[in-house]
């Protein structure tokens, strides 16, 4: 089943190596093995159900959160030639009829619905009449009130082990901490199930935190960055979005609001122009957002700060989809989780009041991730670093060359356990009675009579940091907090909640010079570098006037089948198929991302185009595939995967057999496989006799130059299906070397 799973990914998405744990997913579902995958945004995790849906035949029932959602993947499946519907309440009584028969008939390989369907009696006997006894569910982080997007229709699905007896369940997800992990496997009573944990990661994109201080500008500095590229822009509040897209329009860019006080006609027109490429900007708040599967978002860009940190690793992860380089930013303010505390309060009372019964741990669950953020956001620490650790993992390097932090773009500030001092003293001096606002008007000795008021000009620390902007001392309070060498904290006042200045133990070490503290400030740069390290890398070689040109098509088909570009090709394939310029279909073949029936549907318009091009400008075709696509296709190695590489790499130098290697890097057959294909090409030995015997290499050697190399199941058929896939790949891989 492996051997044809590959074939398969192969044929129908043109993908000829699988990305770290996809094969182990694939595998859970091929065994009927319960599993929890958790792969981050751009990491295939889709690919983890669809793929073996295919091998294994018969439905695969896959459980989605929304209509739009289940479209853009079933749109997608289809065009790789893949049997796949959906059942929603907007079919017709005929489209259902049809669906269903193809279920009876085993034809129909994935069939997305919402929980709400799931759950009718009329529905599971229809389920139990196919046959069906696999269910995907995908964003499962809903199903856990610890979730960052807890859905109460999500809690039913608890029942699929009671309904379907004998099934299987596997749960996807991209942003999952260990104690939500936890949630899902008991809230969907997972049997011993296989949890699966990628890289949270993302060393494609940049982040960047900048204290908000004019917001319309730094929003249009950001997309001025970006000019013709796709962006989201978030904001807290709905008043926000109306107010910002209405400005950017005005300024002449092409911006669109989305929030759910619009009509569900306006939201679905905004979505539908930024998916079809017809709108490159669209200012919204968290209601847009899962579903959107465009791949070619430069950046997200959020203008307050997200609720919580699952949120922004997922909102985030919008952008780069296709491994190609992208740049978030978030604009932020010490105020805004107050904003929104004072929000999760807000919306709580008000479901009392209507008589909603809430969860006793949806306030403090809300609250607590509205103050991990918070820690995130006023951090000094590598931004890469303190996302993967707050999933529980590490980051391989000291410096990600991906962050504000890392990039330079804050530097240390000069003295900065003296006006931490400076700082703690003021709020002491004050009795801890006061605001931020007050505390920084005094340390920069405004002359107000609210000052003069409370005797405040006659402090020792009055005046103090009269030199620098209120900003800037802003910003450097927020430092203070968020290294919890001083509290802000509400204070109810006359019925009001006001944020108040207060010391702890560790603010008097500070001003005892017995703790150290470390404040940033932003380099005074002209322009900040577009985006991450990758970006020269992803665009080398890459003929930029046929890539917009191959966009353009793109955009053609997309309308023309009325799907979504992504659909069609993704980003990374376009600058792939810009580099390469192939000259015939069987050269594009080889390109990333272009499966069989893509090229059928495609290939002669895509090649035409680029022949014409090549033509004009006397351009020569075919030049060698280089590896930023294959970067791409597969996130940046870690360095224990570096370490078993070379690991694997000395033993297959020494000739050992693929079962000592398995036993001693603890992998996969598979995954063994994959490293002594990559070692054959890259050290050229010459000769594969440990792993394969002179025999069996002259057989598929014979078959393979007559076949052609660009696709292993034509031999395999060939051979009569009794030579293993593994040992075709190996001797492929040692022919392709000697070329």
């Amino acid at each position: 089943m492996l051997a044809e799973l590959r074939t398969v990914v192969e044929k129908h998405w043109g993908y000829r190596t699988f990305r770290p744990l996809q094969e182990e997913a694939m595998r859970a579902m091929l065994a009927c093995r319960d599993s929890v995958v958790v792969l981050p945004t751009g990491g295939g995790k889709s690919l983890c159900y669809q793929a073996p849906a295919v091998v294994r035949g018969g439905t695969t029932v896959v459980v989605s959160p929304l209509i739009s959602l289940m479209k853009d993947q079933v749109d997608a499946l289809r065009s790789n030639g893949i049997v796949a519907s959906q059942i929603d309440s907007s079919m017709s009584p005929d489209e259902r009829r049809s669906i269903e028969q193809d279920m009876r008939e085993g034809t129909l390989r994935l069939l997305f619905v919402s929980p709400e369907r799931l759950v009718t009696a009329s529905f599971q006997a229809l389920l139990r009449e196919a046959g069906v006894n696999c269910f995907a569910i995908d964003e499962a982080h809903c199903i856990s009130h610890w979730g960052h997007d807890f859905r109460p229709e999500y809690r039913q699905l608890g029942q699929i082990k009671q309904w379907f007896p004998g099934a299987a369940v596997h749960a996807y997800t991209a942003t999952a901490t260990e104690r939500v992990r936890d949630d899902i496997v008991r809230q969907l009573h997972l049997d011993e199930p296989e949890i699966l944990v990628g890289n949270f990661d993302r060393p494609n994109l940049i982040y960047r935190v900048v204290a908000r201080r004019e917001e319309t500008k730094q929003v249009i500095e950001v997309i001025d960055r970006h000019k013709g590229d796709a962006g989201i822009i978030y904001c807290i509040r709905r008043k926000d979005v109306d107010s910002l897209a209405a400005e950017l329009v005005r300024k002449g860019y092409k911006a669109r609001p989305y929030h759910a006080g619009m009509t569900p006609d306006q939201r679905r027109k905004a979505q539908d122009a930024f998916a079809a490429e017809r709108c490159d900007l669209i200012v919204a708040t968290v209601a847009f957002g899962m579903g959107i599967d465009r791949s070619n978002i430069r950046f997200v860009l959020h203008t307050g700060m997200p609720k919580s940190v699952e949120a922004y690793q997922q909102e985030t992860g919008r952008a780069g989809r296709e491994g190609l380089e992208a740049e978030c930013v978030l604009l932020y303010s010490g105020a805004d989780a107050m904003v929104w505390r004072s929000i999760v309060e807000k919306s709580a009372a008000e479901a009392r009041a209507a008589g909603t019964e809430l969860d006793p741990d949806f306030v403090p669950v809300a609250l607590q991730h509205i103050g991990d953020m918070d820690r995130y956001a006023r951090g000094a620490a590598c931004r890469h670093a303190a996302l993967v650790e707050y999933f529980g993992q590490e980051l391989d390097k000291d410096n990600c060359a991906a962050c504000d932090l890392c990039l330079g773009d804050r530097e240390p500030v000069t003295d900065s356990l003296i006006i931490a001092q400076k700082i703690l003293s003021c709020v002491a001096r004050v009795k801890e009675r006061f605001g931020i606002t007050h505390v920084i008007a005094v340390l920069r000795g405004s002359d107000t009579e609210r000052i003069r008021s409370f005797g405040h000009d006659k402090l020792p620390t009055y005046g103090l940091l009269a030199g620098h902007p209120e900003g800037e001392l802003r910003d450097w309070i927020f430092q203070l907090v968020g290294q919890k060498v001083l509290v802000q904290e509400p204070v109810e006042i006359n019925g009001q909640s006001y944020p108040i200045l207060r010391l702890n133990e560790a603010s008097w070490e500070v001003m005892r010079k017995q703790r150290d503290v470390r404040l940033v400030q932003p380099v005074r740069k002209e322009k900040l570098k577009k985006a991450s390290r990758d970006e020269a890398v992803s665009w080398e070689g890459v003929d930029q006037e046929l890539f917009e040109a191959l966009r353009g098509l793109r955009r053609q088909l997309a309308a023309e089948r009325g799907v979504q570009p992504y659909v069609i090709f993704s980003d990374a394939t376009l600058r792939e198929l810009a580099r390469v310029r192939p000259s015939s279909l069987e050269r594009m073949r080889y390109v990333y991302g272009i499966g069989e029936r893509k090229l059928r549907d495609f290939g002669e318009r895509v090649l035409g185009l680029i022949r014409g091009h090549c033509a004009a400008r006397t351009l020569s075709m075919d030049k060698a595939a280089g590896t930023p696509v294959a970067a791409a296709e597969a996130p940046r190695k870690s360095a224990r995967a570096n370490s078993l590489r070379a690991q694997c790499y000395e033993m297959f130098r020494r000739g050992a057999a693929l079962e000592d290697v398995m036993a001693a890097v603890r992998k996969t057959r598979g995954t063994v496989v994959d490293y002594l294909c990559e070692f054959i090409r890259d050290e050229r030995p010459a000769s594969v006799g440990p792993w394969v015997n002179a025999a069996t290499y002259q057989r598929v050697q014979a078959l393979a130059v007559e076949a052609g190399t660009a696709r292993l199941k034509p031999i395999f058929l060939a051979l009569g299906e009794n030579v293993e896939y593994d040992a075709i790949r190996i001797v492929v891989a040692h022919m392709d070397a000697g070329k």
